[in-house]
């Protein structure tokens, strides 16, 4: 017996010596984990949650509804020709109070509804009803006065109704309960400083841009900010900040935004477009542009989750801090038809 035990423990010693007495290994590699950014995340199925945000169908303009738990905001109002479908949208989503109004820009396609929505005429009531109903507690805008008739109205209404109005620059947050914040990455100080002080600038480019979070959802809201403020953003940002799952088309589409750069930093699963219907006056410039949507089918978003209130009508945003569901009015498959159209209009 002891022969056989003295045999099994030199055996043993042989195994744990590492076959011969090498020199420990090290641990072998281990593949390397790509850490799952927010916008890597595709829209789920029927989420349920405390975040609604609805991109309205209110023709060339923006105007943009975010519920939350605790409040009620709306970025930008269309134009004035599209007042009526404001109204009708706001009233379908039962909106009785505007927590925040947040306007952009003052070019008409967004601020247009701004003066109804916070001290409508009687004439203007008589029009459209349901504006009797609507308050507006606080308004925000990029702070930079202009000589717009429309930016006036809003601007006297602000001050007949008393209500808070404040001005938004870069490193603003805003708070719109229920753990959704809204933080301010464009216009600078220096711009709304220069422009205030008599530079000419375009309004496009003062536009408020903003980035959305709850939990771990997000989404970048560009107002009508074109290439060069987007280039501003990239140079003032580390580029884990500008992820987002969702990003709103700048300027409707065009060409004159939604750079590659830009588009890869922000690196949206979902792209949302605001662009009015086929008549001419309702959309002047053929929004969206093909430039913008190669761009974003090259950055690999799937074209079923590029939406347009052109054809998609109003698109609804669900998300529960996790996951995050879009759906639309109208189910259309109108992207590819709207390239090969626009590539005809290239060559002409």
């Amino acid at each position: 017996m002891k022969k056989i035990f003295l045999t099994l423990l030199l055996l043993a010693t042989f195994i744990s010596g590492g076959c011969g007495g090498q020199k420990e290994s090290a641990p072998a590699p281990q593949p390397e984990v790509k850490e799952e950014s927010q916008a890597e995340a595709a829209p789920a199925q029927n989420v349920s949650g405390d975040l609604k945000i609805s991109m309205l169908d209110v023709g060339q303009g923006d105007a943009i509804l975010i519920q939350t738990k605790k409040q009620t905001v709306l970025i930008d109002t269309s134009d004035t020709d599209e007042r009526e479908l404001l109204v009708r949208e706001l009233e379908k989503l039962s909106v009785t109070k505007i927590d925040k109004l947040i306007l952009s820009h003052p070019h008409a396609d967004h601020i247009g509804s701004a003066k109804v929505l916070i001290n409508a005429s009687k004439k203007e009531i008589s029009a459209n009803p349901y504006l009797e109903k609507i308050s507006v507690a606080e308004v925000y805008d990029n702070g930079i006065a202009s000589t717009s008739p429309l930016y006036k109205s809003y601007m006297k209404a602000v001050e007949t109704k008393g209500i808070v109005h404040k001005s938004l620059k870069v490193g603003d947050t805003l708070d719109f309960g229920g753990s959704v914040k809204f933080t301010v990455l464009f216009p600078t100080t220096q711009l709304v400083d220069a422009v205030n002080g008599g530079q000419k600038s375009d309004p496009n480019n003062e536009s408020v841009v903003g980035k959305l979070t709850y939990k771990k959802f997000s989404m970048m809201f560009t107002g009508d900010a074109e290439k060069q403020v987007e280039a501003e953003i990239l140079a003032n940002n580390k580029v884990k900040a500008l992820k987002c799952d969702v990003l709103k088309s700048g300027h409707h589409g065009s060409y004159t935004a939604s750079t590659k750069d830009f588009v890869a930093a922000v690196n949206p699963s979902v792209v949302l477009i605001s662009a009015g219907p086929d008549e001419e006056r309702r959309n002047t410039y053929g929004h969206p542009h093909l430039e913008p949507l190669e761009i974003y089918l090259a950055q690999g978003i799937d074209k079923k989750n590029i939406f347009c209130t052109r054809w998609n009508g109003t698109i609804t945003i669900n998300s529960d801090g996790q996951k995050f569901s879009v759906t639309s009015e109208k189910k259309g498959d109108w992207l590819d038809k709207w390239i090969v159209q626009k590539k005809k209009e290239r060559k002409k």
